[in-house]
């Protein structure tokens, strides 16, 4: 098979092939004990093995182990004790998920426009703003609002990245968040990770993902004196089994993304009207960004790319302006909870220009996914395709 196959064939993105029955230790060990649900053995469990080697890996004080980085979300939200109704600003250019977990919490989402690296533009905040969500696109270290008591750092791109001081994303604000979907750094189909440094607030967490108890592993069910209502977010012993074998991959997946990213900006091709955008050293290289000169240049390369069978994608479906959960104020409940619940005097969103240049930001980018797996001979093979293709739109 060509190399030019076997790249646009590639759906198993970063961890998914790191996947190894040889390497499945974990999970051989939850299915020989025969006990799936974590809080039924009185030993350790293979999620709170997680959690104790995420919380090494990142760390992070406390760590809490979920379905998904959706939940996640909502849990770092529920556990400020807000009021419905608050306001949450959110970045305009994200997945539409981080706009359903501050809804599904009963809260309003804000979109805030972003600077030209994609990232939440802070200094549109308004004064006494509460709850923040910033998202580390791409892998790309956003910088984070001051004065602002809770701020919550979307990580689901972003497995590894560090700040310039050297500490993990997700562990300066108030709570990060860590995805373990398909298409993320690490996967196990679905899955997600809760960090924060405030113990209160992760033993909020813990009780209100667990029908509001915190419960004594080797002793369920039982209901502690302080119980509150609460869901079931409890993450399943096989799930974290997975995400534990991956964990272990982690540093291998990081060096050859890095790796990878370097090569590709040797290869780069020499074009005035393309623009690598740079990144920071402590970013994870998921991707290499162009910004092109025009929307029309960008969809030539995407036609090139797409007849060659070789692998990118744009950032427009992120737009979350023009989404119709937030453009429309959608919802399932007949009064339109909790958008009725916004105050009347309140923007709807936070923009200088409507949103105009972040529109053409995005129809002007365009990214080339990186292979950690691939040895380094084929990950020059891969740059030098890429190259050929953009070189000849």
């Amino acid at each position: 098979m060509t190399l030019d196959k076997r790249l646009g064939q590639r759906f198993l993105p970063y961890g998914a092939n790191y996947l190894d029955w040889d390497d499945m230790s974990e999970l051989r060990h939850a299915i020989e004990h025969r006990v799936l649900f974590r809080y039924q053995t009185e030993s350790e469990s293979v999620a709170s093995l997680l959690e104790r080697r995420a919380a090494r890996a990142l760390s992070a004080p406390h760590v809490l182990a979920v379905h998904n980085a959706t939940e996640a979300l909502r849990l770092a939200l529920i556990s400020t004790r807000p009021r419905v109704g608050d306001l949450v600003h959110i970045p305009a250019v994200t997945f539409v998920a981080v706009a359903g977990a501050v809804l599904s919490s009963g809260l309003v989402p804000v979109p805030v426009d972003v600077d030209e690296d994609l990232c939440l533009d802070a200094s549109l905040l308004p004064p006494g703003a509460r709850r923040v969500i910033v998202a580390h696109m791409e892998g790309a270290v956003a910088p984070l609002p001051a004065s602002v008591p809770y701020v919550v750092e979307d990580c689901a791109q972003a497995f590894g990245a560090r700040f310039p001081d050297g500490r993990h994303a997700g562990t300066r604000g108030y709570a990060g968040v860590f995805s373990f979907h398909h298409n993320k750094v690490l996967t196990s189909g679905e899955g997600g990770l809760l960090v924060t440094g405030d113990r209160a607030a992760w033993e909020v967490m813990r009780r209100y993902h667990d029908h509001g108890s915190s419960r004594v592993p080797g002793h369920y069910p039982t209901w502690a004196d302080d119980a509150h209502y609460g869901e079931n977010f409890v993450t399943s012993e096989e799930v974290a089994a997975i995400q534990a074998q991956q964990l272990r991959h982690l540093p291998e997946i990081l060096a050859g993304l890095e790796r990878h990213h370097t090569i590709a900006l040797e290869e780069a091709p020499a074009r005035p009207d393309m623009r690598v955008l740079p990144r920071a050293e402590g970013d994870v290289k998921v991707s290499v960004r162009f910004r092109l000169e025009s929307r029309e240049l960008r969809d030539a390369a995407v036609a090139a790319l797409t007849q060659r069978s070789l692998p990118y994608w744009t950032l427009d479906k992120y737009f979350l302006p023009q989404h119709p959960v937030l453009a429309g104020r959608r919802s399932l409940y007949a009064d339109g909870f909790p958008w009725h619940l916004a105050p009347a005097d309140q923007p709807r969103s936070l923009s200088r220009d409507g949103f105009a240049r972040t529109r053409d930001l995005l129809d002007r980018t365009l990214c080339l996914p990186l292979s950690p797996e691939l040895p380094e001979e084929e990950q020059v093979l891969a740059a030098k395709a890429l190259r050929h293709v953009l070189e000849s739109v």
